[in-house]
Formats: structure tokens, C-alpha cells, sequence
């Protein structure tokens, strides 16, 4: 007896909707798309498709292990917990208790609705995550612009007329910061209705390639590049602002220092292009501007998201259909309050690294976890994430993790980074977890929401919210009911709001409608009911009962101009010139005229990788998913290298294969992220380990108004293998 099911694939960020059958076990026997979800209407890649394998990865833990000297015995989940008590009872104060989060803490309930109340209870300022290894710049920039660090615009894909794109590649990716199912089709149906899309990357990459045009252009530059754009605006007399602002003079300003001709030489691209582009841009009927990671993890990561909104601001087309719009997600507060967006409230006792968002900086971690003093690090909590991997100079941080005293790792795999926990907490399976997207669809180029309950039995294991409860209240202190208490202050707060749509109403009552089999659902009722959509808001009927009643997902329309309920500046303008990122404008011209090096190195993203615990799925490994260097051929020519070469730079060295291609520039190699497997204790990853590009990235360069760790750009050699280089 086989059955038929139906939930959004937590994989990427592309929210796809999946329909599985399932055998009488509950094993995964089919994967593919859900025709009938509206937003994703059917598309599938191979991540999706692989998810009955990931899930079911006999690699993957299913109990608790505690560390005994060098080895590990699983455990029952009561005494791991009381483990967990009796490390973070050793620790005499707080502020020596570090928390870094992976990225998967994106794609699940759990980390959307328990961590904050976890990094609360746990009294530290020392919070790490992946946003410092991704995307800190864009939530920076968006602060400062737009007043809140979630008000990021996301191209209107669907009705553009024009899209600019740099360092992205969302046929690998799927999109980032940019919810899109089947972001390839949407791209073929935008130049099949007549657009235009111009790809900007050192890479001629599958989405370069689709293109109408592609523009190389050296890594760790974008900032001068769009600056040059702006600079042609204003010369041209082409700056059409849709909307009130602050600094447009202070813009005109800055931008007088980057004309094409004088960014050019350091861009690779030559200046009547730039120019080209610029009126390309201003004169097309709707248009948009998008880049991502290439250029956030960049040295001038800030500097490149503020100007990419910059221009969608001065072409008119912010907050327009078929411009930069922002979505509505359905579980949105009905009611925004707090203060104006800012940074560096506090810094890392270190370096002096400003926080960004409540987070330090994960190029600092090593050091605080190195260096004697107060509030030196000796307890770590990692959830969902492998930083010795991920993060920059990953070796370092691996040593590191030896001399902590004690670590606990939430957390499916025994990985290069959990290796070094006391405790290991792993989460159930992904089908025994419901799954609601609170992040990502607040990025989405549709309104769109889809609840997917759980498909199997927990069997007598906590899921991954109730882990991170128990942790919340071990680190407290206190008994009880974390949701309830989380609950009741939500509605509290709700119904002592004025406007919010159950002002005045008995909280006891409310409390006694919702809906839910679990703490985490009835909060996810909650909201979608106080949200946008909600029925307690008076503009809808939504509620966990409607998603549970609609499987396939619903569609809440298109895009609609919002500026006025997202902005939260103090001034209720966009502020087009935060004093912090024209203060950064000075360190981009004492750049310009600098001689850039010989060859830079950048990362690289496969369609069948997203994070390191991919490298684990047999269907996923392999093709061109490997660990290769890719370079283009005239610098396999001239610097005489065969089939591998040594790859060094200031932090360290790697032996790796090349793979020529003319699809990268001269003088630019890239290494792909997530690899390194040597010695794993998981079986696939270990038959294919590659090498870890964080090997050679530098911890001690970072994005300076974001702390953003600097992957693309960095500085390399390249010799033979056998050739002793002199250092």
C-alpha cells in the first residue's frame, strides 16, 4: 500500500513544492513536482528529487552521542540533556558562552521560532551564524536605507522588462535573498516576452550563458563598477527618484569619483559599456537591479548591496511593478514597532568588530575562543551548521574547537565541526517535521504561503523545536511551557496594540481558538491569523486550519507597491546616504588606483550542493558536482601547470585539479565551498572529500561596515605541483 503526500522542499531557498509517495514503511519510493502548487507549478531539480535519499541517509543520527575521551556512545535523550545542564552549570559567566547557527536554521520551523528565545536564555552577546559568511551586507545596507534590516527588495522577476544581475547564478542556486521557483523559467519567459537580461560575473556561468549579455568583470570590484552606473545617471541627467529621500545630493557626491573612464582599469570593464548599461538601465520601461553573494562576500560587500538599491531608487523603479518590490509575507506583524535600524551597538572583545543584527562577526570566533581574558569563549552551541567548512581560515577555527570545554551540537551528522562536541542533539528526519517558511517568503518575487504538517511519527524522539526548547529552559533555569509563555505574550502584547485587529480582546479566549497539535503550529496559528492575510487582522481568513485545508500551498497575488508600511526610518524617507556607508566610500577611492593582484580566487555554486552535508547523497556527488579549480586555459599556459597545481595564499595552501575553461577569466580561479571530508565519519562525503577553499580565505579581512567574512577576491598563487615556491 503506497501513499500520496505532498510538502515544500526545505533544501534551497527556491520553496519548491514536492508530491512523494511513500510505501507502507514510510520510505520515500517517488519524488517529484507538485503541479499543483501555485507558486511552483511543478518544478523540481535535483536537490528535491533527492530527498527521499537525504532523508533517509544511514549516515544520519538518530540518537544522542556524549563524548567519552577520544570516543562516542549514543545515549538516551534525558541524560544527554542532563549533560548539556552540567557543562553550562560549569561555565561562571555568560559572556563566555558562544552560539553559531548554519544556515539550515533558515529552511526550518525550529530555527525560526526557537533560536531567539534560545540566544535569550542563554544571556550572550557572543551570536555567530552564516549571515556573516553570506548576506550580511544586504540586511546592513536595507537597515540603513529602509529602517529594518528584512526590508529587502527582490526583482519582480515575473514583470520586469530589464534585469540586472550581478554575482548571482540562480540556475546553480535557485535563488538567494530572492524566493523563486524555477527562477531558469522565469528568466526564459522575461527574454521571451521581450526583456532584457544582462549577467555581470567574472564566470560565464549557466545563467551568463542564458543571457542576452554577459559582462566579466574582476572579483571584489561591483562597488566601482555601480558606482560608474551612477555617476552616468547623474551626468546624463537620467535620475528620476519615484519616491522622497535623504542624501540625493550627498549620492551625486560620492559618485563624482567613480566616472566609467577611472573604473574601467579597475573593473575589467571597459567605460562606454558601463555608460551603455547605466542608459540601458534608466530608459527601459520597468527594470530591476539583483546581485548576491558574489558581491556581498566581497571586500566592498556593503558598499556594492547600498548601490544596487541606489540605482533602483534613482531609475524610479523602487517599489513598482516590474521594478524592486518588496513581498508581504503571510506571517508578517500586522503592526511594526521598535527603533530605527542601527549597527555596531556593541563589539567583539578582540578586534573591536561592530555587531550586525545582534551578531559578531564569524571571522572573529577563532579569536575569542583563543584569547585569554573575560569573556574568553570556553562553551559553544552549534545548530545546524559546520563552520569549520564554511567559515574563513576553517583550519584555524578547528583548532580552536579543541580547546573549548565544553561543546554541544544540535545537529544530524558526526562532521568535521561536531567532531569536537561533548554532546551531539540530533534533530529528527526531515518527513517526521512540519515545515513553514518564515524567512525565506518574505523575499519571494510572489505573495505565496504553504504549511507542510509532519508525514511520519517522532517514535518517541523530540523534534528539533522541542530540542531547542528544552536547551532554552536548561539555560534559563525555569520550568514550564516555553510555547504557552511565548503565546500569551504575543497575544498580550496583540491585544494591548492599537490597530492590531484584536485590540481589547480577552487573551484567554484567543489562546482557546487556536489550532495546532504542537506548540510550534499553534504559534505558526498565530501569527498567520494576527498577519497580513489573517482573520484576527479584519483582511482575511487565514489560518493553520485554511493551509492544513489547502496541501498544494496558496497563492496571494502579485507584488504590490508597500513602501509606506516597510519603511522605518526615523526620518520616514529612504535614506539614500547612511553617514556609515559614505564614511566607506573614502576606503573605495583609496583603492581605486591600487594595481589589483595577478589572481584572485572566488567560490562557486552547484545545482546539486547547498550546504556541506549534501556531499553525503550518492545522487548528488559527482558530474559536475566536484571539487575542482576551475582556470581558464591561457593561465594553464603561461604558468605551466598540468592536471593539479598548488594553490597558496596568505593563510595557507591546497594541492587541487584543475579544470580549464574558458568560461572564467584570466588572472580569476574558483574553488567550489562545502568540501574537505577528509577522515569523515560519513561514508559518501568521505569517498569524494575535495578540499576546503576556507583553507585559504582569510579571517582577518572582512567587509568593514558589516564584518562580513571577504571568500571572492582573495589573493592567490599558482605554481605546478612539485615547484617549492620561496615565501
Amino acid at each position: 500500500m503506497t501513499s500520496t503526500v505532498h510538502r515544500t522542499c526545505p533544501l534551497c531557498e527556491a520553496v519548491c513544492g514536492l508530491t512523494l509517495t511513500l510505501d507502507e514503511g514510510g520510505h520515500v519510493t517517488s519524488v517529484r513536482g507538485d503541479k499543483e502548487d501555485p507558486f511552483s507549478k511543478g518544478f523540481i531539480c535535483p536537490k528535491g528529487a533527492s530527498l527521499g535519499r537525504l532523508d533517509e541517509d544511514p549516515d544520519r543520527l538518530r540518537k544522542p552521542l556524549i563524548r567519552e575521551g577520544e570516543l562516542w556512545r549514543e545515549a538516551g535523550w534525558e541524560e544527554a540533556f542532563a549533560a548539556v545542564r552540567a557543562g553550562l552549570e560549569r561555565v561562571a559567566d555568560r559572556r563566555s558562552v558562544a552560539i553559531y547557527l548554519g544556515n539550515p536554521n533558515a529552511h526550518t520551523m525550529a530555527g525560526a521560532l526557537y533560536v531567539a528565545p534560545l540566544v535569550k536564555a542563554l544571556g550572550t552577546r557572543n551570536l555567530y551564524s552564516a549571515s556573516t559568511a553570506d548576506q550580511m551586507p544586504k540586511h546592513v545596507a536595507s537597515g540603513l536605507m529602509f529602517g529594518h534590516p528584512l526590508a529587502i527588495p527582490v526583482p519582480d522577476l515575473d514583470r520586469t522588462d530589464y534585469l540586472l544581475m550581478l554575482g548571482a547564478n540562480p540556475l546553480e542556486s535557485n535563488g538567494s535573498l530572492c524566493t523563486a521557483p524555477d527562477f531558469p523559467g522565469r528568466l526564459k519567459a522575461l527574454r521571451r516576452r521581450g526583456g532584457r537580461l544582462v549577467v555581470v560575473d567574472p564566470r560565464r556561468t549557466r545563467t551568463a550563458a542564458l543571457a542576452d549579455e554577459h559582462v566579466f568583470v574582476r572579483p571584489g570590484t561591483d562597488a566601482y563598477l555601480l558606482f560608474g552606473l551612477v555617476h552616468t545617471l547623474f551626468e546624463a541627467g537620467l535620475v528620476t527618484p519615484s519616491h522622497a529621500v535623504n542624501g540625493l545630493g550627498q549620492v551625486r557626491e560620492a559618485a563624482k569619483h567613480f566616472p566609467p573612464e577611472a573604473v574601467s582599469p579597475r573593473t575589467g570593464v571597459p567605460a562606454e559599456v558601463i555608460r551603455r548599461l547605466a542608459v540601458e538601465l534608466a530608459t527601459a520601461r520597468t527594470a530591476a537591479v539583483y546581485a548576491r553573494i558574489g558581491t556581498c562576500t566581497a571586500e566592498f560587500g556593503t558598499l556594492a548591496q547600498w548601490l544596487v538599491e541606489v540605482l533602483n531608487v534613482l531609475t524610479g523603479n523602487l517599489d513598482r511593478p516590474g521594478g524592486a518590490m518588496f513581498a508581504k509575507p503571510a506571517t508578517e506583524p500586522g503592526v511594526r514597532r521598535g527603533r530605527p535600524y542601527a549597527v555596531g551597538r556593541w563589539k567583539s572583545r578582540v578586534r573591536g568588530l561592530p555587531e550586525t543584527n545582534g551578531e559578531l562577526p564569524v571571522a572573529t570566533l577563532a579569536d575569542e575562543i583563543e584569547t585569554p581574558g573575560e569573556g574568553q569563549v570556553t562553551f559553544l552551541l552549534t545548530v545546524a551548521g559546520n563552520p569549520v567548512l564554511s567559515a574563513p581560515h576553517g583550519p584555524r577555527l578547528d583548532a580552536a574547537f579543541r580547546q573549548l570545554d565544553f561543546m554541544v551540537s544540535v545537529d544530524p551528522y558526526l562532521n568535521e565541526t561536531t567532531k569536537h562536541a561533548d554532546v551531539i542533539l540530533p534533530p529528527p528526519r526531515v518527513l517526521q517535521s512540519g515545515h513553514y517558511d518564515f524567512a525565506l517568503l518574505g523575499f519571494a518575487v510572489r505573495n505565496y504561503t504553504r504549511y507542510s504538517p509532519p508525514l511520519l511519527p517522532l517514535d518517541g524522539q523530540p523534534s528539533e523545536a522541542e530540542i531547542l526548547a528544552r536547551l532554552a529552559m536548561i539555560a534559563s533555569g525555569l520550568e514550564g511551557d516555553l510555547d504557552a509563555f511565548v503565546i500569551d505574550e504575543m497575544l498580550r502584547k496583540a491585544t494591548e496594540t492599537p490597530g492590531s485587529g484584536v485590540e481589547g480582546r480577552d487573551v484567554a479566549e484567543l489562546r482557546a481558538a487556536l489550532e495546532g497539535g504542537t506548540g510550534a503550529e499553534r504559534r505558526l496559528d498565530l501569527m498567520l491569523r494576527l498577519g497580513p492575510y489573517g482573520e484576527w487582522a479584519g483582511k482575511g481568513d487565514l489560518s493553520l486550519r485554511k493551509l492544513l485545508d489547502n496541501p498544494h500551498g496558496l497563492d496571494l497575488g502579485a507584488l504590490e507597491p508597500r513602501l509606506d508600511e516597510v519603511l522605518r526610518t526615523a526620518s520616514g524617507l529612504i535614506e539614500l546616504a547612511p553617514r556609515e556607508l559614505i564614511e566607506d566610500v573614502e576606503r573605495l577611492r583609496g583603492r581605486l588606483a591600487e594595481e589589483p593582484p595577478e589572481i584572485v580566487l572566488v567560490g562557486r555554486r552547484h545545482l546539486r550542493s547547498n550546504n556541506s552535508w549534501m556531499h553525503n547523497v550518492g545522487p548528488l556527488v559527482g558530474g559536475s558536482n566536484t571539487c575542482t579549480l576551475q582556470i581558464n586555459p591561457a593561465d594553464v599556459a603561461r604558468l605551466g601547470l598540468g592536471e593539479h597545481a598548488v594553490v597558496r595564499s596568505a593563510k595557507g595552501q591546497l594541492t587541487v585539479p584543475l579544470e580549464p575553461t574558458d568560461t572564467i577569466m584570466p588572472g580569476v580561479v574558483s574553488l567550489p565551498h562545502g568540501w574537505g571530508h577528509a577522515d569523515s565519519a560519513q561514508s559518501v562525503a568521505a569517498d569524494h572529500p575535495g578540499v576546503s577553499v576556507n583553507a585559504l580565505t582569510d579571517e582577518t579581512a572582512v567587509d568593514v561596515p558589516s564584518g562580513n567574512a571577504v571568500f571572492n577576491g582573495v589573493p592567490v598563487s599558482i605554481s605546478p605541483t612539485g615547484v617549492i615556491i620561496a615565501q
